[in-house]
């Protein structure tokens, strides 16, 4: 009995971390919109953009930055936890549109090459779509603090959420 009850506290306190939740919130709104993007933009339908890297928006700034601008917002943006993640989102931004970008470039040239050039025959291409421009990096980085901000402060925690919908509901 002890260790169901330890469980149900572990995952309460994991579903009530709203600067978790909402950040992965965030993420996931950047990149269902990458399926809207494609659809009026490129006027098709790929379902596969979902689970794709690269893209406009980047939906690691997304998640970087509104898991940071939750813990600001609940810690205080003076709080050492703040200072932490605001240095990882912008390591993460960085490399989005430098390192993992040269990289998708680089893979690009290497799969341009002709084939004759190999000793053995490459069963696929290399991935070219890994990277960002900074100009999907900063709408990501904006779109995590203005999904997750409003998120966090009208709604709360999923645990608190969902806490709300059953006492609404009986």
């Amino acid at each position: 009995m002890i260790e169901s009850a330890s469980s149900h506290a572990v995952l309460q306190e994991f579903l009530d971390n709203s600067s978790l939740a909402w950040g992965l919130v965030a993420c996931g709104t950047a990149q269902l919109s990458k399926l809207v993007i494609e659809l009026v933009v490129h006027r098709r339908w790929r379902p596969a953009v979902l689970i794709e890297t690269g893209g406009m928006p980047s939906s690691h700034s997304a998640l970087v930055t509104g898991t940071a601008a939750c813990i600001g917002w609940t810690l205080g943006f003076d709080h050492p936890l703040f200072a932490l993640a605001a240095m990882v989102s912008f390591v993460v931004m960085y490399d989005a549109s430098g390192i993992r970008r040269a990289a998708g470039t680089t893979a690009e040239r290497v799969n341009a090459l002709p084939v004759e050039l190999w000793p053995t025959a490459h069963d696929k291409p290399l991935k070219e779509s890994l990277g960002h421009s900074r100009l999907q990096v900063l709408v990501g980085s904006l779109i995590g603090p203005a999904v997750a901000l409003p998120g966090l402060v009208l709604l709360g925690s999923p645990w608190h959420l969902a806490a709300s919908l059953r006492a609404a509901l009986g």
